[in-house]
C-alpha cells in the first residue's frame, strides 16, 4: 500500500492573514478559530511568512538590552545585536509583517507523511503549509493531521 501524501491528509480551507493586517486582527482570527498560527500571504496570494501565538507573546516579554564590555576604546557585545534588533522590532510591532517569520518551510502536495513528520520534528514546527508550483497555499498539514491519519478509517 502506498504511503499517504500531504494532499490526502491536509486541511484544504486554510485560514490565512495578509501581511499588512494588524496584530489585533491576527489575535482575533487565532482566538475565533481556535488555532495557534496562520500562514501570511501577500496581495498575490503567495506565502510570505507564518505567524503564531508565540510571535504575539514576544510583545509582552521584557526587552533585554545586549550585554557588553568596554575594551580600550571599543565596545564588545556579548549578545547578538541582530537578535536585539529583531526583538525590538517585535516589541514595537503593529502589523503582522513586523512579527512574522519569513523563512517558512513549505511542502508540496505529493510529500509523503513520513517526510512531513521528519521535517516537523527536525524543524520543531507544528504545521507545514502545502503550496503549489506557484507558491500559492493549497493546504496545511498539522501534527494533528498526521495523528488523525493513523486512525483506521472505520474508526473515524
Amino acid at each position: 500500500m502506498a504511503e499517504l501524501t500531504a494532499r490526502e491528509i491536509m486541511t484544504e480551507n486554510v485560514i490565512t492573514i495578509k501581511k499588512d493586517s494588524s496584530i489585533e486582527d491576527l489575535s482575533e482570527i487565532l482566538l475565533k478559530n481556535k488555532i495557534s498560527g496562520v500562514p501570511v500571504v501577500g496581495s498575490d496570494g503567495k506565502i510570505v511568512g507564518i505567524v503564531t501565538e508565540a510571535d504575539i507573546i514576544v510583545q509582552d516579554t521584557d526587552l533585554h538590552f545586549p550585554r557588553y564590555f568596554k575594551l580600550l576604546d571599543g565596545i564588545i557585545y556579548l549578545d547578538s545585536l541582530n537578535r536585539f534588533r529583531d526583538n525590538l522590532k517585535k516589541h514595537l510591532a503593529t502589523k503582522v509583517e513586523d512579527i512574522m517569520v519569513t523563512k517558512v518551510q513549505t511542502i508540496g502536495p505529493e510529500t509523503t507523511i513520513s517526510d512531513i513528520a521528519e521535517l516537523m520534528l527536525r524543524l520543531k514546527v507544528n504545521r507545514l503549509p502545502v503550496v503549489d508550483e506557484d507558491d500559492k497555499i493549497i493546504g496545511i498539514v498539522t501534527r494533528a493531521d498526521i495523528v488523525r491519519s493513523m486512525i483506521p478509517k472505520e474508526n473515524k
